[in-house]
Protein backbone atom coordinates (compact mmCIF):
# COMPACT_ATOMS: atom_id res chain seq x y z
CA UNK A 1 0.00 0.00 0.00
CA UNK A 2 1.38 3.62 -0.70
CA UNK A 3 2.58 5.49 2.11
CA UNK A 4 0.14 8.30 3.13
CA UNK A 5 1.67 11.88 3.50
CA UNK A 6 0.47 11.46 6.71
CA UNK A 7 3.42 8.94 7.56
CA UNK A 8 5.54 10.29 5.79
CA UNK A 9 5.98 13.58 7.48
CA UNK A 10 5.60 11.40 11.07
CA UNK A 11 8.83 9.50 9.97
CA UNK A 12 10.65 12.71 9.01
CA UNK A 13 14.20 13.78 10.28
CA UNK A 14 15.60 16.09 8.36
CA UNK A 15 19.29 14.56 9.91
CA UNK A 16 19.37 11.31 8.22
CA UNK A 17 18.34 10.69 4.43
CA UNK A 18 14.89 10.85 3.30
CA UNK A 19 13.78 7.63 0.86
CA UNK A 20 11.40 8.73 -1.93
CA UNK A 21 8.50 6.00 -1.95
CA UNK A 22 8.01 4.85 -5.58
CA UNK A 23 4.45 5.85 -5.11
CA UNK A 24 5.15 9.61 -4.64
CA UNK A 25 7.33 10.11 -8.03
CA UNK A 26 6.52 11.88 -10.93
CA UNK A 27 8.81 9.97 -14.12
CA UNK A 28 11.94 9.32 -12.51
CA UNK A 29 12.37 12.10 -9.94
CA UNK A 30 10.28 12.70 -6.59
CA UNK A 31 6.66 14.36 -6.88
CA UNK A 32 8.29 18.60 -6.57
CA UNK A 33 5.28 18.97 -3.62
CA UNK A 34 6.38 16.33 -2.37
CA UNK A 35 9.91 17.89 -2.00
CA UNK A 36 8.86 21.37 -1.27
CA UNK A 37 6.58 20.09 1.23
CA UNK A 38 9.63 18.23 2.91
CA UNK A 39 11.64 21.75 3.07
CA UNK A 40 8.46 23.04 4.60
CA UNK A 41 8.29 20.26 7.10
CA UNK A 42 12.32 20.20 7.59
CA UNK A 43 11.72 24.32 7.99
CA UNK A 44 9.75 23.52 11.06
CA UNK A 45 11.41 21.04 12.62
CA UNK A 46 14.86 23.14 12.41
CA UNK A 47 13.53 26.36 13.57
CA UNK A 48 12.62 27.56 17.34
CA UNK A 49 8.80 26.52 17.92
CA UNK A 50 7.66 30.05 17.95
CA UNK A 51 7.44 30.14 14.13
CA UNK A 52 5.09 32.31 12.66
CA UNK A 53 2.70 31.82 9.77
CA UNK A 54 4.23 30.46 6.26
CA UNK A 55 3.64 33.65 4.30
CA UNK A 56 5.61 32.75 1.42
CA UNK A 57 8.20 30.93 -0.22
CA UNK A 58 10.23 30.07 -3.41
CA UNK A 59 11.16 26.81 -4.64
CA UNK A 60 14.07 26.23 -7.40
CA UNK A 61 14.17 23.05 -8.61
CA UNK A 62 17.57 22.40 -10.26
CA UNK A 63 17.95 18.72 -10.82
CA UNK A 64 16.37 15.00 -9.87
CA UNK A 65 15.72 13.83 -6.49
CA UNK A 66 16.53 10.27 -7.12
CA UNK A 67 16.05 7.44 -4.76
CA UNK A 68 16.40 10.04 -1.67
CA UNK A 69 16.83 13.37 -0.31
CA UNK A 70 18.64 14.75 2.49
CA UNK A 71 17.31 18.48 3.76
CA UNK A 72 19.23 21.16 5.29
CA UNK A 73 17.11 24.23 7.02
CA UNK A 74 18.86 26.97 7.92
CA UNK A 75 17.65 30.09 9.78
CA UNK A 76 18.76 33.34 7.89
CA UNK A 77 17.23 35.77 9.67
CA UNK A 78 14.62 36.70 12.71
CA UNK A 79 12.81 40.40 12.69
CA UNK A 80 9.89 41.57 14.56
CA UNK A 81 7.21 40.17 13.02
CA UNK A 82 9.64 38.04 9.81
CA UNK A 83 11.77 34.83 9.81
CA UNK A 84 13.21 33.44 6.95
CA UNK A 85 14.49 30.40 6.44
CA UNK A 86 16.98 28.81 3.67
CA UNK A 87 16.04 24.79 2.97
CA UNK A 88 18.29 23.22 0.80
CA UNK A 89 17.70 19.45 -1.14
CA UNK A 90 20.67 17.71 -2.09
CA UNK A 91 20.23 13.99 -4.26
CA UNK A 92 23.29 12.09 -5.48
CA UNK A 93 25.56 14.13 -3.97
CA UNK A 94 24.17 17.43 -5.61
CA UNK A 95 21.65 20.41 -4.83
CA UNK A 96 18.51 19.45 -5.87
CA UNK A 97 15.76 21.87 -5.38
CA UNK A 98 16.33 25.29 -2.85
CA UNK A 99 13.67 26.79 -0.93
CA UNK A 100 13.12 30.80 0.47
CA UNK A 101 11.01 30.50 3.50
CA UNK A 102 9.36 33.40 4.85
CA UNK A 103 7.12 33.06 8.26
CA UNK A 104 5.71 35.88 8.72
CA UNK A 105 2.65 37.07 11.72
CA UNK A 106 0.26 39.52 10.79
CA UNK A 107 0.44 43.15 11.53
CA UNK A 108 -2.31 46.14 11.61
CA UNK A 109 -3.06 47.29 8.06
CA UNK A 110 -5.22 49.88 6.76
CA UNK A 111 -4.54 48.38 3.41
CA UNK A 112 -6.90 45.84 2.53
CA UNK A 113 -8.30 44.66 -0.93
CA UNK A 114 -9.01 41.33 -3.00
CA UNK A 115 -9.48 41.25 -6.68
CA UNK A 116 -9.78 37.29 -6.77
CA UNK A 117 -12.51 35.98 -7.74
CA UNK A 118 -13.70 31.90 -7.52
CA UNK A 119 -14.50 30.59 -10.93
CA UNK A 120 -17.96 28.43 -11.48
CA UNK A 121 -17.57 24.86 -10.40
CA UNK A 122 -19.92 22.42 -9.16
CA UNK A 123 -19.75 20.79 -5.42
CA UNK A 124 -16.78 18.19 -5.86
CA UNK A 125 -19.11 15.45 -4.87
CA UNK A 126 -20.90 15.81 -8.71
CA UNK A 127 -17.23 16.03 -10.77
CA UNK A 128 -15.96 13.54 -12.30
CA UNK A 129 -12.74 11.97 -11.16
CA UNK A 130 -10.16 13.72 -13.14
CA UNK A 131 -9.13 10.30 -15.23
CA UNK A 132 -6.72 10.45 -17.40
CA UNK A 133 -4.53 7.77 -19.55
CA UNK A 134 -2.53 5.45 -16.49
CA UNK A 135 0.44 5.04 -18.82
CA UNK A 136 1.14 8.42 -18.32
CA UNK A 137 -0.27 9.46 -15.14
CA UNK A 138 2.47 10.14 -12.58
CA UNK A 139 2.83 7.60 -9.60
CA UNK A 140 2.10 10.32 -7.19
CA UNK A 141 -1.44 11.44 -8.07
CA UNK A 142 -2.90 8.35 -6.71
CA UNK A 143 -2.08 9.98 -3.36
CA UNK A 144 -5.06 12.59 -4.04
CA UNK A 145 -8.70 12.58 -4.61
CA UNK A 146 -9.34 14.74 -7.56
CA UNK A 147 -11.88 15.74 -9.61
CA UNK A 148 -12.56 17.53 -12.77
CA UNK A 149 -14.32 20.78 -12.27
CA UNK A 150 -13.78 22.75 -15.63
CA UNK A 151 -11.12 23.90 -17.93
CA UNK A 152 -9.38 21.20 -20.64
CA UNK A 153 -7.51 18.21 -20.40
CA UNK A 154 -3.93 16.69 -20.57
CA UNK A 155 -3.18 15.88 -24.13
CA UNK A 156 -6.66 17.33 -25.43
CA UNK A 157 -5.31 20.24 -27.32
CA UNK A 158 -7.70 22.23 -25.41
CA UNK A 159 -7.13 25.74 -24.01
CA UNK A 160 -4.13 26.11 -21.06
CA UNK A 161 -5.97 25.96 -18.19
CA UNK A 162 -6.77 23.64 -15.74
CA UNK A 163 -9.50 23.93 -12.99
CA UNK A 164 -10.48 20.78 -9.78
CA UNK A 165 -11.07 19.61 -6.50
CA UNK A 166 -8.34 17.73 -4.89
CA UNK A 167 -8.26 16.54 -1.36
CA UNK A 168 -5.62 14.36 0.07
CA UNK A 169 -6.29 10.54 0.29
CA UNK A 170 -4.52 10.71 3.88
CA UNK A 171 -3.01 13.77 5.68
CA UNK A 172 -4.33 13.44 9.10
CA UNK A 173 -2.01 15.00 11.61
CA UNK A 174 0.25 16.80 9.23
CA UNK A 175 1.07 20.03 9.34
CA UNK A 176 -1.57 22.45 7.42
CA UNK A 177 0.91 24.45 5.74
CA UNK A 178 2.76 21.26 4.85
CA UNK A 179 0.07 19.77 3.80
CA UNK A 180 -1.22 22.40 1.56
CA UNK A 181 1.76 23.11 -0.29
CA UNK A 182 2.02 19.11 -1.08
CA UNK A 183 -1.24 19.73 -2.22
CA UNK A 184 -0.91 22.79 -4.50
CA UNK A 185 1.72 21.18 -6.65
CA UNK A 186 -0.51 18.31 -7.36
CA UNK A 187 -2.19 19.16 -11.01
CA UNK A 188 0.13 19.06 -14.26
CA UNK A 189 1.47 22.17 -15.69
CA UNK A 190 -1.76 23.58 -17.52
CA UNK A 191 -0.26 23.81 -21.00
CA UNK A 192 -0.39 20.22 -21.18
CA UNK A 193 -3.95 20.83 -22.25
CA UNK A 194 -2.43 21.64 -25.51
CA UNK A 195 -0.53 19.25 -26.30
CA UNK A 196 -1.97 16.11 -28.49
CA UNK A 197 0.56 13.95 -27.50
CA UNK A 198 2.70 13.33 -24.28
CA UNK A 199 6.00 15.09 -24.43
CA UNK A 200 8.28 15.69 -20.66
CA UNK A 201 7.62 18.80 -18.47
CA UNK A 202 9.74 20.16 -15.61
CA UNK A 203 9.22 22.55 -13.07
CA UNK A 204 11.79 25.03 -13.11
CA UNK A 205 10.83 27.40 -10.41
CA UNK A 206 7.74 27.53 -8.10
CA UNK A 207 6.59 31.10 -6.08
CA UNK A 208 3.07 31.06 -3.56
CA UNK A 209 1.25 33.35 -1.58
CA UNK A 210 -0.57 32.35 1.12
CA UNK A 211 -3.43 34.52 1.70
CA UNK A 212 -4.37 33.81 5.36
CA UNK A 213 -3.13 32.53 8.60
CA UNK A 214 -6.29 30.33 8.64
CA UNK A 215 -5.61 27.20 6.81
CA UNK A 216 -7.57 24.54 5.44
CA UNK A 217 -7.81 21.22 7.23
CA UNK A 218 -5.15 18.76 5.28
CA UNK A 219 -8.50 16.75 4.64
CA UNK A 220 -10.27 19.63 3.41
CA UNK A 221 -11.45 20.03 -0.16
CA UNK A 222 -9.86 22.76 -2.32
CA UNK A 223 -10.38 24.25 -5.75
CA UNK A 224 -7.20 24.51 -7.64
CA UNK A 225 -7.08 26.61 -11.14
CA UNK A 226 -3.84 27.09 -12.86
CA UNK A 227 -3.70 28.75 -16.56
CA UNK A 228 -0.57 29.14 -19.27
CA UNK A 229 -0.05 32.62 -19.28
CA UNK A 230 2.74 32.83 -22.04
CA UNK A 231 4.67 29.59 -23.75
CA UNK A 232 7.08 29.39 -26.18
CA UNK A 233 11.15 28.76 -26.68
CA UNK A 234 10.13 25.52 -24.99
CA UNK A 235 9.49 27.49 -21.03
CA UNK A 236 5.86 27.96 -20.07
CA UNK A 237 4.70 29.92 -17.41
CA UNK A 238 1.75 29.90 -15.46
CA UNK A 239 -0.60 31.15 -12.97
CA UNK A 240 -1.95 29.76 -9.84
CA UNK A 241 -5.04 30.11 -7.63
CA UNK A 242 -6.53 27.98 -4.79
CA UNK A 243 -9.68 28.35 -3.22
CA UNK A 244 -11.41 26.73 -0.10
CA UNK A 245 -15.03 25.76 -0.53
CA UNK A 246 -16.52 28.88 0.48
CA UNK A 247 -14.67 30.61 -1.92
CA UNK A 248 -12.10 32.20 0.34
CA UNK A 249 -8.45 32.44 -1.47
CA UNK A 250 -6.22 30.67 -0.26
CA UNK A 251 -2.86 30.65 -2.00
CA UNK A 252 -2.07 31.97 -5.25
CA UNK A 253 1.39 31.44 -6.88
CA UNK A 254 3.49 30.98 -10.46
CA UNK A 255 5.67 28.51 -12.19
CA UNK A 256 8.12 28.40 -14.74
CA UNK A 257 7.71 25.08 -16.57
CA UNK A 258 10.70 23.31 -18.97
CA UNK A 259 8.04 21.94 -21.88
CA UNK A 260 9.52 19.42 -24.19
CA UNK A 261 7.19 19.10 -26.95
Amino acid sequence: MSPALSGLVDGFDADVPFAVPDSWTQGRTAFGGLTAALSVQAALNTASADLPPLRAAQFAFVAPVIDSVELTANEMRRGRSATSVAVTARSRDQVAAHATLVFASPRPSGVVHDTLVPPAAADPTQCPPFAGDLSTTPAFVDNFDMRRAGGGMPLAGDEPRLLAWVRHRDASGVHPAVALVALADSLPPAAMTSFVEWAPVGTMTWTVHLCTDVLPQPDEWLLLESAATHTGDGYSHQSMTIWNAAGQPIVTGSQTVAVFA
